[in-house]
């Protein structure tokens, strides 16, 4: 159904104060799913935890409560990384429950579970073993962590993201295994034993330093070691204010990375209503210029408005040699662009588009105009020398991401430029993140007070966001030299 009158009039006012205002927070209101989950119920406390295992080794500790007890390789690891879960000492095919629980900064639960039953031999190895219920379906190595959401309608349009504490300080996991496959979430089966996985956004070394340098503010990460190392520049989309982690998680992989906010932050505008690209043309000669950067190029990675800001970046900018855009438009969106003597308008938006469900999901998916329909607004790419990574969802309900990047390398086509590549995934939504971020299944809109579809499966977009992951890091080690 239409957005309700009493809704529509919520967001009138919010555009009557300040466009650029409600259409931050129409972005920022991201959901995957219109589908809420059932009220789970109380928790048991969290775990205190087992003796974690000495740097080095290969896996934690056994957590033990009885015979079973389990085995997490490597019980220590990269956020973006991989483990292994194993169970031994259970009986012939028994059957269990696996839960996952873990704690955000504001103490807010997130909760996941799985059932499996155990081999011949009672081991369990959830690399081969198929869930057989739960919060996905057969063999899923990382279901467990991809699937955390938050565990009671207390708060539940949040997504499990640290905001803060990225060094020196993990993320840590509760893993309990449940005895018998539990008819209801409340109500779990005997816990036969349990442990705790840390997960780390930051390798040992890797250093933080708080940006505020001319015009520019942000947080710059540096790698570990003495470098030089490829700069990077990190944008987000509409939200305000300053997101560290993938930034933090690239300097991780041997990236200088520069988390840049352009609104919303310390002295920064509170709100936009338009965007100069000096502000990051700044940032891109700081970080060419910094001692520790490598000096023949930087590039840059952005999501959603951070999108196409990032081919506005490459196409104006020639010091940025390589531009990964994410769930971006082809064109310039939301706020009018301008860079020396060039000017880029906006987009243009109809509020009367937003649809709400049936479910209170507001879906925005035909908020943005077609490009096509104002062509000042496209961005002339074929003006841009460097390399260019398109991340696409085919499933993404925020705008057509697909379609924008389609149109963007028919025109470089156009132009006999072949500096493009695209990476296109099916059932896979807007926010295409690191493979640490859990799929989102709401977001409370914190202007509007409700959550904005985002489109997307939960494993399928899980599974893109491993992919690309790995494609985006071989991207930037392949043309940052």
């Amino acid at each position: 159904m239409l957005l309700c009158r009493a809704q529509r009039s919520l967001v009138r006012r919010a555009v009557q104060r300040s466009p650029s205002l409600y259409l931050t927070a129409v972005m920022l209101g991201r959901a995957a799913s219109w589908l809420l989950r059932a009220h789970r119920g109380p928790w048991p406390c969290r775990c205190p935890g087992t003796k974690s295992c000495s740097p080095g080794t290969e896996s934690c500790s056994p957590g033990s409560r009885g015979a079973a007890t389990f085995s997490v390789t490597p019980c220590k690891s990269l956020a973006d990384e991989d483990v292994c879960i194993r169970v031994a000492g259970l009986s012939s095919h028994q059957e269990v429950t696996l839960r996952a629980h873990a704690l955000d900064e504001r103490e807010q639960l997130f909760d996941s579970y799985a059932h499996y039953r155990a081999d011949s031999n009672g081991l369990l190895d959830i690399t081969h073993s198929p869930s057989l219920g739960g919060d996905y379906l057969g063999v899923v190595p990382m279901g467990l962590l991809w699937t955390l959401s938050p565990a009671t309608m207390e708060m539940p349009y949040q997504k499990l993201r640290p905001y803060t504490n990225l060094i020196g300080i993990p993320m840590r996991i509760d893993l309990f295994l449940h005895s018998g496959h539990s008819q209801t979430r409340v109500v779990p089966g005997q816990v036969l034993a349990k442990q705790t996985i840390e997960r780390w956004y930051s390798k040992p070394g890797v250093r933080w330093i708080k940006l505020r340098e001319g015009n520019i503010r942000g947080s710059l990460f540096l790698p570990p070691g003495d470098g030089p190392f490829p700069g990077v520049i990190d944008l987000f989309g509409n939200e305000d204010g300053l997101t560290e982690f993938r930034a933090c998680l690239l300097a991780s992989r041997g990236f200088a990375t520069l988390a840049l906010p352009y609104f919303g932050f310390e002295d920064l505008p509170r709100v936009l209503t338009d965007i100069r690209l000096e502000y990051f043309e700044e940032a891109v000669d700081y970080l060419q210029k910094h001692p520790k950067v490598k000096g023949s190029g930087v590039g840059v990675i952005g999501s959603s408005k951070g999108g196409d800001l990032a081919l506005s970046i490459i196409t104006f900018i020639p010091k940025v040699v390589a531009s990964v855009c994410i769930s971006g438009c082809n064109a310039n969106t939301l706020f009018d662009l301008y860079y020396k003597d060039m000017h880029l308008s906006s987009v243009k938006y109809n509020i009367d588009d937003i649809v709400c469900l049936d479910s209170g999901v507001l879906d925005v998916s035909k908020l943005i105009s077609n490009p096509q329909q104002n062509p000042k607004s496209i961005i002339p790419l074929e003006k841009a020398e460097g390399h260019i990574l398109f991340v696409v969802g085919e499933d993404d309900k925020i705008w057509e991401s697909k379609v924008f990047a389609e149109e963007a390398i028919k025109r470089l086509k156009t132009h006999k430029k072949n500096n493009y590549e695209l990476l296109s995934y099916p059932g896979t939504g807007h926010h295409i993140e690191p493979p640490c971020s859990p799929f989102c299944v709401a977001q409370i809109n914190r202007f509007l007070g409700h959550p904005v579809l985002s489109g997307g499966e939960p494993i399928k977009h899980c599974y893109a966001q491993q992919d690309s992951w790995q494609k985006i890091l071989q991207f930037f080690h392949s043309h940052l030299h």
